[in-house]
């Protein structure tokens, strides 16, 4: 098989080992046909030691052409940020439970995987989400985001009191559990659940869905993705909030603190099958027309 992709990395769900099965038929594949496999030593322990090298997630990216996960969106998402600044293109594989982001099936997984290998995909850009945290002037911790950039309460019965600017510009105030400031790869996970649209991947726009604002007003707004916004808190009473970017953790934010998110500008490139079609992913996953035949 000639193919572009001649180092390939393997990012599996390391708390599952019914993973196992597919990704051994996925090593064995990919070392019949001659590519040099490294694999994330967190999965190394579920294939034959023969067929790929163990390689630390951090330094995978170093080592390859191409990123497959195997696993649901959570692997997925695992695996975008850790290639985010490599210019490294992803294939995602489904095991999990929804999958809006891995779309292959593990039982279709060689015969999508010859085309795609073969040069015949679509390739697909997704922009993330650069999240820092501006403590007495100082950045004192920086992340990405591929979904989204969550604020929440934290340790606290009460609502958290949000000041949000776009651009500089002050937008609102708000009582509320917290805010989704989501990309439109997010739009369809929890900022989907608190009530946002669903947006377009191609389309280049950020949605802001508070969650559970004590003023009904409070709605999601969708805003231009060059934009940057800035979160500060208007407590006088001292609390801690959480920030999470795709649900990795930034603890123990201070209210005096600000919060500025912008998008990454380098995108991360998704390659799916040549029948991929968003529209189609939309109808499957959320059950939507399921008496139509067309």
């Amino acid at each position: 098989m000639l193919s572009q992709f001649k180092k390939i990395g393997i990012l599996g769900k390391p708390s599952d080992p019914s993973i196992a099965i597919t990704l051994n038929i996925l090593c064995q594949f990919l070392c019949d046909n001659g590519h040099q496999i490294f694999i994330d030593s967190n999965s190394a322990k579920f294939v034959d030691g023969s067929l790929a090298n163990s390689c630390e997630l951090k330094n995978l990216a170093k080592n390859i052409d191409l990123l497959i996960a195997v696993g649901g969106d959570g692997t997925f998402l695992t695996g975008a940020r850790a290639i985010a600044l490599h210019n490294i293109p992803l294939i995602g594989v489904n095991l999990g439970r929804l999958g809006f982001l891995v779309d292959i099936s593990p039982e279709e997984l060689t015969s999508n995987l010859i085309p795609i290998l073969n040069g015949n995909f679509i390739k697909e850009e997704r922009y993330l989400l650069r999240t820092k945290i501006i403590r007495n002037g100082e950045t004192i911790h920086e992340d990405t985001a591929v979904n989204e950039v969550v604020v929440h309460r934290w340790v606290t019965p009460s609502m958290i009191e949000i000041i949000t600017k776009i651009n500089g510009v002050y937008l609102n105030s708000q009582r509320s559990d917290g805010l989704v400031i989501s990309t439109p790869t997010g739009s369809t996970a929890y900022a989907l659940s608190a009530g946002g649209p669903i947006l377009h991947p191609a389309l280049n726009a950020l949605v802001l869905v508070p969650l559970n604002p004590h003023t009904l007003s409070n709605r999601p707004i969708v805003i231009n993705d060059d934009a940057e916004i800035e979160l500060s808190f208007c407590q006088t009473k001292q609390i801690n909030a959480l920030v999470t970017c795709d649900s990795v953790e930034i603890p123990e934010v201070l209210i005096s603190d600000k919060i500025l998110i912008k998008k990454e500008p380098n995108p991360i490139t998704i390659l799916h099958p040549e029948q991929h079609e968003f529209f189609h992913i939309l109808r499957e996953k959320l059950d939507w027309s399921a008496g139509y035949h067309n």
